[in-house]
């Protein structure tokens, strides 16, 4: 449930949205304070599933027909649902954009950057020997016919061991992109996914946060807040995108690129830890209990590259 009454605030760059700029400053460059102010860390329902992807799910505002129904199962089928309907997740990211709103839950979405999305896995095949490419000269020059014999011979036994290896290195390759497949595919179901709010031409200039309750309202439920206008506010208080706290306390919501000693700062001791590799990155994941909500973070370099919040 949100509170009646949002702050005005500075994006993340802390520039002070001043109204009587607008003739000098674009229209959503004064929506989108708003906007992240009212919703980042506020606690929503999903009424549908939503895919495992930064793709997300495109609503056309403007358009008789709000979501393209065929490409919307064929994501999910594609993808896996990340939030099923009926879900309640946090709002992490609100991005306004000329056309375009992004309204991302739960972390936006696997696919963002510093995700792996590669099932690919880099294994290469077993070279030619310096040996063997010494006998295929041999071969070629040698006019005694008893010693190319056995230079062929010996040619032919480099050649099975190699191709024994590389049957072995493609049965290898295999497993281990079964398994990245496997792991992208459950990451995918914890990373969260987003809405993407589109107009054919842009999004509407004054846009408010009930604006975009009333377009979303089909498939998330606000809980039935009627938020008022931000001038109305008689004392608004700035809150930053990155200090954004979490609902039920006062920790502040995690940012990719965050260091891993502000994260145990901020979270404190976390209840798990464990490590990975992935490729040549070795990944350290950290979960923390902020609350009534779980934060998995994964941190490469004791940077954090991606999270995901859930309800404990």
């Amino acid at each position: 449930m949100f509170t009646s009454a949002y702050a005005a605030a500075a994006g993340r760059t802390g520039v002070v949205v001043v109204l009587s700029a607008c003739a000098s400053v674009p229209a959503f460059a004064q929506t989108e304070p708003i906007l992240k102010s009212f919703f980042e860390g506020k606690r929503v329902t999903a009424k549908i599933d939503m895919p495992g992807t930064s793709a997300g799910r495109d609503v056309q505002a403007d358009a008789r027909e709000a979501i393209a129904y065929p490409k919307y199962r064929d994501s999910l089928k594609r993808y896996g649902t990340a939030i099923h309907a009926g879900d309640r997740v946090t709002v992490t990211f609100v991005k306004v954009k000329k056309d375009l709103i992004e309204f991302q839950l739960g972390g936006g979405g696997y696919g963002t950057f510093g995700d792996d999305t590669s099932t690919s896995v880099s294994m290469h095949d077993a070279p030619k020997t310096e040996r063997e490419r010494e006998l295929e000269r041999l071969v070629k020059g040698e006019d005694d016919r008893d010693r190319r014999r056995r230079f062929e011979r010996e040619l032919d036994d480099l050649r099975e061991r190699r191709d024994r290896e590389n049957r072995r290195i493609a049965i290898q390759r295999e497993r281990a992109e079964d398994e990245k497949k496997a792991l992208v595919a459950e990451r995918r179901l914890r990373g969260g996914s987003r809405f993407n709010l589109r107009y054919d031409d842009r999004v509407p200039e004054g846009f408010r946060p009930e604006d975009l309750m009333a377009a979303l309202a089909d498939y998330v439920d606000f809980g039935g807040v009627s938020p008022r206008a931000v001038a109305n506010d008689d004392a608004p208080s700035r809150v930053s995108q990155d200090e954004v706290p979490l609902p039920g306390g006062n920790v502040v919501f995690p940012r990719k690129g965050m260091l891993r000693a502000e994260a145990e700062r901020l979270y404190g001791r976390p209840s798990e830890t464990s490590e990975r590799r992935e490729g040549g990155l070795s990944v350290t994941t950290l979960v923390f209990v902020a609350g009534d909500q779980q934060i998995r973070a994964d941190f490469v370099d004791e940077v954090l590259v991606r999270y995901a919040v859930t309800s404990k």
